[in-house]
């Protein structure tokens, strides 16, 4: 089996070739960020077992399924989203939120985890890599549920544990957005997407939901993945 370091180095280079944007950020500090992400993910795999952060503690697929999909819209919203303030809603273990702000370090991030061990993870992983010589300053975290998270504060809020979204969840989450701020949702295949919208739509008759649903796979993943952007 490949190193975490090659799985890593070969799945960023596979972004970097699809998209000139994901090779315009990822490229001149390449080394800081796998080094990073190499430090991230055994932060997770030491804790993963006691706090269950996510499905699985094999390094291939942390790699795959959860550092390179959080990655994948990396091209989609340096282009289509403004990222001076991030929030990741229901961060978990930090997916996407710390993956994307090891990649954008002129963005500030929030992470918004209201489970008490969880939050106590990321803010230990924070310190750990500081600790270890990297930096990653431009994350905060807080510690409570998103409706009581200060409102009108972010350019972009992205999330991956809300499936499907209903109406009473997508107030929650757009009061956290600033005037023209954006949802970003991590999707998988583009029927069960469109068949949420379709729904989510007939739910709210009276209200207009703008979405676009973009492609973005994952190398070393043989499934569809998407980022749906709402606003």
């Amino acid at each position: 089996m490949n190193s975490i370091n090659d799985l890593l180095a070969e799945g960023l280079l596979s972004l970097c070739h699809s998209d000139s944007a994901i090779e315009n950020i990822i490229a001149p500090r390449r080394e800081e960020i796998i080094a990073l992400l190499d430090a991230y993910l055994a932060e997770i795999m030491t804790h993963n077992p006691v706090l269950s952060l996510v499905g699985t503690n094999q390094p291939e697929e942390l790699v795959i399924r959860h550092v390179l999909d959080s990655l994948a819209p990396l091209g989609i919203i340096s282009r289509k989203c403004n990222l001076s303030n991030v929030a990741d809603v229901g961060s978990g273990a930090g997916l996407p939120g710390i993956p994307l702000a090891i990649t954008l370090p002129d963005s500030e991030f929030t992470l918004i985890e209201r489970k008490g061990r969880r939050s106590g993870f990321l803010r230990n992983t924070l310190t750990a890599l500081v600790n270890k010589n990297h930096r990653l300053s431009n994350v905060s975290v807080e510690e409570q549920e998103m409706e009581k998270v200060k409102p009108h504060r972010f350019t972009m809020v992205t999330f991956r544990a809300f499936k499907p979204l209903d109406p009473k969840i997508l107030k929650k989450l757009f009061r956290l957005c600033a005037n023209g701020g954006v949802l970003a949702a991590y999707k998988g295949r583009q029927n069960k997407v469109e068949a949420e919208m379709a729904e989510l739509e007939r739910q709210m008759p009276n209200q207009t939901i703008r979405w676009e649903l973009i492609p973005c796979p994952v190398p070393m993943l043989d499934e569809e993945r998407h980022l749906l952007l709402l606003s």
